[in-house]
């Protein structure tokens, strides 16, 4: 026990000793760490004076700037300032003496008008007329004088346009017409079946006419059976029926047995050969223009052309000569040769149809193309050739044009007479209509037509607008192939007698 009181005093005693070190030490350690915190803090603080001089410095040089600027700006304002009182005071004047001479041009405006009213008044007074009258003779002054020039102007831009287009449009409808030869046929109503002797009459007649009845109640053609030796007429105005007809007869006649049992065989074989013959004759039609993907009935209805005439001119042929004129000026222009041919070839389809759908061939061709899906630029083109819409293509021109041509050529078509006199009565009175007329002649089977005017109704500036209104009521009033030539002809003579 008392060697552990005497270690306890001894630990104890070295403890004490150690803590004392220790806190020796740590007094050393707390005044280093006073020493060091001062030192620091008095860096810090030199080092925050001079951050705090420096922004200082920094914000007096950015002041002094501002001041220095403000000062140029409150320099500037003020010289503006003074030249804009300049310049107000200089508006002030100015402004005074515009106001003065406003006020001095009112003042003269007045003594003008003053003094025009007197001047109007004198020359009322000198010239018996009002200023309303006067103003309207000025006005009819100005007005003759436009229409003076007005017409002069038309006849020097027809001149040129003449000059250039004339030329062109000639060599290419001639070269043309050159390079396309066309037959023409001539209607007729009646065909001639030539037999073998007169005895075949009889037997054509049959016992009590039954025959002769049979055929022309299954084709729909009358049989003129008459003195005319070894022959028999038929007669219809069909030219597919009286085909039929033809071709029926004649076999019956090979044959020799005639009868109306026979007659209905002979018919019905006519009928369908008839029907490979139309057929036939739109491929061929077709193959010869170059003209390819036609409905087949189309085609059909192009066939029935061979037997359709107009004005005596096979409407067929007409139309393989149109696809063709077309075709070539198509050429000439550089534009569409295919639409161009086959506009033209289809342009008349409608007259195939015409005896049997009311309406004109026109519009049951337009119809027809629509109905077998061809296309809008075809439909278009083959619309304005009788001038019943207006052409909206180069194509469309080109197919009237053609048709035109074809029509018009010497020999292409006939006319009745009381159809003809009746035109060229029509020309003469469209012109005569006219004020200041003295005399009308329609020439050249009514291609040109002459007006021969009074001269002191007309000068020769107003012969020229005469003669466009006088044109413009022919187009309106009368439908005839090809054109007609205006001609106004003012004519003054002198007269005197030698004594």
């Amino acid at each position: 026990m008392a060697g552990c009181l005497v270690g306890y005093f001894i630990r104890k005693n070295i403890a004490e000793k150690k803590i004392r070190s220790a806190e020796h030490l740590a007094e050393k350690i707390l005044i280093d760490a006073k020493k060091t915190a001062e030192t620091s803090k008095k860096e810090l603080l030199l080092e925050a004076k001079e951050e705090v001089l420096k922004l200082r410095n920094a914000v007096e040089k950015e002041n002094r700037d501002r001041r220095n600027e403000i000062q140029r700006a409150e320099r500037r304002l003020v010289q503006k300032e003074e030249m804009l009182d300049r310049k107000s005071v200089n508006l002030d004047l100015k402004e005074e003496k515009i106001y003065k001479k406003i006020k001095g041009i009112d003042e003269k405006k007045k003594e003008i008008d003053l003094m025009y009213d007197k001047e109007i008044a004198k020359l009322e007074e000198v010239s018996a007329l009002t200023s309303a009258e006067a103003k309207q003779i000025l006005l009819n002054n100005v007005r003759k004088e436009i229409k003076y020039e007005s017409a002069k102007m038309i006849k020097e831009i027809e001149s040129k346009a003449k000059d250039e287009a004339e030329k062109k449009a000639k060599e290419i409808i001639a070269y043309s017409i050159q390079r396309c030869a066309a037959d023409h046929v001539a209607e007729t109503t009646i065909t001639v079946v030539n037999l073998p002797n007169d005895e075949m009459k009889g037997r054509i007649i049959g016992r009590e006419g039954r025959n002769i009845r049979t055929i022309e109640t299954l084709t729909g053609i009358d049989l003129i059976i008459d003195d005319t030796p070894e022959a028999v007429i038929l007669s219809g105005f069909n030219p597919i029926r009286r085909e039929i007809a033809r071709i029926a007869l004649e076999r019956l006649i090979v044959d020799g047995r005639i009868h109306p049992t026979r007659i209905e065989e002979m018919v019905e074989k006519a009928t369908q050969e008839v029907d490979n013959s139309i057929r036939e004759e739109g491929e061929q039609a077709a193959f010869d223009m170059g003209v390819y993907g036609l409905h087949p009935e189309l085609i059909k209805l192009l066939g029935r052309l061979k037997y359709r005439t107009s004005y005596g001119q096979n409407v067929l042929n007409h139309s393989l000569e149109v696809a063709s004129l077309a075709g070539i000026m198509a050429a000439e222009l550089g534009v569409d040769i295919k639409l161009a041919k086959r506009a033209g070839l289809l342009h008349d389809i409608g007259k195939a149809l015409d005896r049997e759908i009311e309406g004109t061939h026109v519009e049951i061709g337009m119809d027809l193309l629509k109905k077998y899906r061809e296309s809008k630029q075809v439909i278009h083109a083959m619309s304005t050739h009788h001038g019943d819409y207006e052409p909206e293509t180069v194509e469309a021109i080109l197919v009237t044009a053609a048709d035109a041509i074809s029509a018009a050529r010497p020999g292409a078509r006939r006319e009745s007479l009381e159809t003809y006199i009746k035109r060229l009565d029509r020309l003469e009175k469209i012109a005569n209509a006219f004020e200041g007329v003295e005399r009308t002649f329609a020439i050249q089977a009514g291609r040109e037509i002459r007006i021969i005017v009074q001269p002191e109704i007309y000068s020769d500036a107003d012969i020229v607008l005469l003669a466009r209104n006088i044109s413009k009521n022919v187009e309106a009033e009368l439908e005839y192939p090809g054109q007609i030539k205006i001609n106004v002809i003012r004519e003054i003579r002198a007269v005197d007698y030698a004594k």
